[in-house]
This record gives structure tokens, sequence and C-alpha cells, in this order.
């Protein structure tokens, strides 16, 4: 079963079981899917889209829960944070930063890459490889971090 046939799913489940945050999560995901199948004519869109896409709102939704944090609006941040329960369900597990070192390291050595201005061609395999296991944010400050 793809991932956008069990989100499908789990919004039927989340409407009978009356979750209000989990069905506004999974519609979130299921719109951005279908605004991404629909740009190139189709209805499915591959498991790794789904998982790009799902990211990505994560991403948002940690920003959003962190700026209402900022203005003491604790009734929007928990909703955000609710949410984002409920979307890393669908994420591969994350990897440690220790994991994420080890494997960045490396891809350092592989690439041979000595100074700071190897960079970009370290984060360019980094992200690749750690795509979904890994923080984009964690990968440059830790590559940032070696290179030195």
């Amino acid at each position: 079963m793809s991932i956008q046939e069990l989100i499908n799913n789990d919004i039927k489940k989340a409407m009978l079981a009356r979750e209000v945050d989990k069905l506004a999560a999974l519609r979130s995901v299921k719109s951005a899917v279908l605004l991404e199948a629909s740009k190139d004519g189709r209805r499915e869109v591959s498991d790794e889209v789904v998982l790009r896409i799902i990211t990505k709102l994560v991403k948002q939704r940690r920003d959003s829960a962190q700026i209402y944090k900022e203005q003491n609006r604790k009734d929007l941040e928990n909703d955000e944070l609710e949410q984002l329960k409920h979307l890393e369900f669908y994420l591969p597990e994350q990897l440690s930063e220790d994991e994420v070192r080890l494997i960045i390291d490396k891809i350092i050595h592989d690439s041979e890459a000595s100074s700071i201005s190897d960079m970009g061609r370290v984060m360019g395999v980094a992200t690749k490889e750690l795509s979904g296991r890994a923080d984009g944010k964690l990968i440059a400050t830790l590559v940032r971090e070696i290179l030195k």
C-alpha cells in the first residue's frame, strides 16, 4: 500500500473517530499531494514525493509553533504541535546526530573534501543520502563544523 493510499484510509478513520487535529493534518497532506499530482496530470505521485511533501509540512508546522510560542499564543502552538505529531508518523525514523555525523564523515572522506569551499559538493551528496532521515539544517551545521 502506498503512502498516499494509507493517508486516504487514515482520513476516513479520523473522520469516523472525530479526530479533528489528525483530520486537519492529513487533509493538508492530501491537498498538497493532489496539487503536486495535478502539475503533471497524474492521479498519484511516488512515495518519495509524498515523503518530501510531508517533510515540508512538518517543517512548516515546527516553524509556526515556534512563532506562536514567541508570541505567547499557547492555543495555536498546541494546535500546530498536535498536527505535527500526526504528520511525523508517516516519516521514516530520524537518525540521531551521532549517526548523521558518522555518515557525513564518510562522505567527506570519500569525496576528499578538505575545506569549507567543498561544502556545496558535500551537501549535495549528504542531502541526497540522508533525504527524509535527517533535517537539512542539522546536515548543514555538521558539514560546516567538520570542514572548518
